[in-house]
């Protein structure tokens, strides 16, 4: 595993973003284990998240001209990603949201920030099933956009509505690549270094068993 995944693995499970337990998911999914972005809500923890964001980024050669994050969750993220491609890279790219709501007055319109142009990386945290990547996607596609890549902090690796990855699915569908920071490989192979994670281990790749096409060796 790359360094910078590790980091990112620990950082999460430090800031209990990455937890082990009985979880229900969205998509009414029983799951040994949860990723909640939304307990980052300081400037220092959205930087750092914002820094793994961009060297991903850069790292995976990703074609980028504007960032969209994926409101809610993604607005916090896209903007922390933007102030550390700056920082850090010397890049200054623009961003982009999604409102859930369209507004009347004022500018108008159901997005913040700049206009939509070239090529444009969705940003959001995580890929379960993919209905929140999917309908981002339809709306950007109606408008005529270029979509270069989405970017998640984490693909669970699970099915989709289709007998086959969520991930594969949307790829196939809608010809845009899906990159992430880490994936459920990464988590398991993590686990797997740590003595006092052994019992997790079990227990989550049990579940992986019942919701991916290749059962881990």
């Amino acid at each position: 595993m790359k360094q910078w995944k590790k980091k990112f693995i620990e950082f999460m499970i430090k800031k209990k973003i990455l937890k082990f337990g009985n979880f229900t998911l969205k998509c009414n999914r029983k799951s040994p284990y949860f990723f909640n972005m939304a307990l980052f809500h300081t400037g220092k923890d959205l930087y750092t998240l914002g820094t793994f964001y961009a060297q991903a980024l850069v790292n995976l050669n990703i074609k980028f001209d504007l960032l969209f994050g994926i409101a809610y969750k993604g607005i916090p993220i896209v903007i922390s990603t933007v102030i550390a491609l700056k920082k850090i890279y010397n890049i200054n790219i623009k961003y982009s949201f999604n409102r859930k709501e369209i507004k009347k007055y004022g500018e108008k319109g159901n997005t913040v920030g700049s206009k939509l142009h070239g090529n444009i990386v969705i940003i959001d945290d995580i890929l379960t099933a993919g209905t929140a990547i999917k309908n981002t996607l339809k709306f950007l596609l109606n408008k005529k956009k270029k979509i270069s890549n989405i970017l998640v902090a984490l693909d669970r690796k699970e099915f989709g509505n289709k007998n086959s990855f969520a991930k594969n699915d949307i790829e196939k569908k809608y010809s845009c690549k899906i990159s992430s920071i880490i994936n459920i490989d990464d988590i398991t192979n993590y686990l797997k270094s740590k003595k006092i994670m052994k019992e997790k281990l079990k227990i989550l790749l049990k579940y992986r068993e019942k919701y991916i096409l290749n059962k881990i060796n």
